[in-house]
């Protein structure tokens, strides 16, 4: 299975909120979505604001796909959802360095 992923900024999906990219799985497109909230726990997303996720992806691009290719090889050629809970117990957001963690209070 060949995995690419286009070089183009992700769709924002404003009633999620999300953001939508696409990955070529031997040369079939396939949807690959990531949540605001995995944004927002793992990658530093400010707010589920389109420009504060579009920057966040951007900046983890590399670790975003990788994940999304993990998915779609587990998969096959259906469209993957990642979410917060996929970066929480894989050691994805951790690996990049990006992971934030919170005070405790």
């Amino acid at each position: 299975m060949n995995i690419s992923f286009p070089i183009q900024a992700p769709a924002y999906l404003g009633d999620e909120p999300a953001l939508m990219f696409w990955a070529l799985v031997d040369d079939t497109r396939i949807e690959c979505t990531i949540s605001a909230e995995a944004l927002q726990d793992h990658f530093g997303a400010a707010s589920s604001r389109e420009d504060d996720l579009q920057r966040a992806f951007e900046m983890n691009r590399a670790v975003i796909e990788g994940a999304a290719e993990q998915l779609l090889t587990s998969v096959g050629c259906r469209p993957v959802v990642l979410r917060s809970g996929y970066f929480r117990f894989s050691s994805g957001g951790a690996a990049a360095g990006t992971h934030r963690t919170r005070p405790v209070r």
